[in-house]
């Protein structure tokens, strides 16, 4: 038997934007040419024409291979080809060009929740999402009660899951997801799911996958994960391989490649920035601003911090969600300043909106630290952000001397806010 679970050969994948993909019939085709052949033609030329305007290479010429047992990290910005890669080693869309070889059963953990139906109660929501995966219904009912006590809805598992709560639904699905029983597990950014806790349980749950010596494709915009599950990282750019090696130095390369530091005050243009969303409306620009008693007006440790965003919205829009976020270096989520957290509801108006959300105690050790932008409705769940930057810029918190507060940059800490301007109706 080979030692090579993935072997990925020359791997390309086109898209034509603004359109869907055509899947002709051979019956069809035919039927076209004898009725109409020189129309026929020129179909297909105009067709060469368009696909020549309109053709996105979301992978390019990607190579690699992943020996049994080892843990692949998947690195790069957002539009990489991270994602797309994952896809067509899951067999959810086919390559345009190059080879793909998987030795083993492959197990996805993509897009967590496909399949479930609100209408069915989570036992049986459980028995369809784990069909659907792959798993055979004797695999499921043998670890039926594993999953429910890990995703931690034994009293609701027979009520519907339109009924859950959103932390609930993505629980119970991820649980679902992790029991796979796989030689080759593809895993895409599921452990943003839940509380912290459960966050941490999941992180536990890939660590023991991880150690059993299956083979792990593992994608995550916390790089702190990638670290301590992986021994190899891949960091891709713009559809290609940028780099293979090591984790900590591929992290380390990946970091120095994206630091942008902003300065106080400074208003910076977001409308060409990488982000994710359905939008609109879209987050169009950002500051920040630190107290004058500050040094140099940087943000200080136990100080407060304000940040200004600007959203552009194309008519008034309620939104459940706006949210400012501050990660560390490696990826991890400290502090979370979100609109939802304190019940204050958001309505915004056509055009211009301008809001400010105040933290007033900075409780970050000194260092550098990534700003991320969140914007989402009420049913982000299931449809995802509206719009959402991971990282607009970096800033650096210094501290005074009078004011050091000892923590530690590990965990999420305490994070008291506030938040006025045109679109805040609280």
């Amino acid at each position: 038997m080979s030692d090579v679970a993935i072997r990925v050969n020359e791997v390309s994948k086109r898209y034509r934007l603004g359109r869907r993909e055509s899947y002709a019939t051979l019956r069809g085709v035919l039927a076209d040419v004898v009725a109409s052949p020189f129309q026929w033609v020129g179909r297909q030329r105009l067709g060469v024409e368009r696909a020549q305007d309109e053709i996105l290479w979301a992978l390019r010429e990607v190579t690699f291979s992943v020996a049994r047992g080892e843990v692949l990290g998947l690195i790069g910005r957002n539009g990489a080809g991270k994602s797309t890669l994952l896809k067509v080693l899951s067999r959810i869309t086919e390559p345009t060009t190059g080879v793909v070889e998987l030795h083993g059963r492959v197990g996805s953990l993509l897009e967590v929740g496909t399949g479930f139906h609100p209408e069915l109660t989570g036992r049986e929501n459980v028995f369809l999402n784990g069909a659907i995966l792959g798993m055979r219904r004797a695999e499921i009912a043998r670890k039926f009660d594993e999953i429910v006590a890990f995703a931690e809805t034994e009293r609701f598992i027979d009520t519907p899951v339109k009924h859950y709560s959103s932390g609930m639904y993505m629980r119970l699905a991820f649980a679902v997801a992790a029991h796979l029983e796989a030689e080759i597990l593809v895993v895409d950014e599921v452990l943003a799911v839940g509380d912290a806790a459960f966050q941490r349980k999941c992180m536990g749950k890939m660590g023991d996958v991880a150690h059993a010596g299956r083979t792990v494709l593992f994608v995550s915009h916390n790089l702190e994960a990638i670290q301590r599950l992986c021994t190899r990282a891949l960091l891709l750019d713009r559809g290609r391989v940028d780099a293979d090696g090591p984790a900590p130095a591929l992290v380390a390369r990946y970091l120095s490649a994206i630091s942008s530091r902003a300065r106080p005050n400074e208003w910076i243009d977001l409308s060409d920035i990488t982000r994710l969303g359905s939008g609109p409306p879209r987050f169009v620009a950002v500051q920040y601003a630190s107290d004058r008693a500050a040094i140099g007006f940087q943000p200080c440790t136990g100080a407060p911090l304000e940040i200004g965003v600007v959203v552009h919205s194309d008519a008034e829009r309620d939104v459940s969600s706006l949210a400012v976020t501050l990660y560390n270096q490696l990826g991890t989520k400290l502090v979370n300043a979100d609109s939802h957290a304190i019940n204050l509801p958001i309505r915004l108006r056509p055009g211009r909106n301008e809001l400010r959300i105040r933290i007033e105690r900075l409780y970050l050790n000194p260092g550098l630290y990534r700003l991320g932008l969140w914007l989402a409705d009420a049913t982000v769940a299931r449809s995802g952000p509206v719009d959402f930057i991971e990282g607009a810029f970096e800033i650096e918190v210094v501290a005074l001397e009078s004011d050091r507060i000892g923590l530690t940059a590990e965990a999420a800490v305490a994070c008291e806010f506030s938040i006025r301007g045109m679109a805040a109706a609280g």
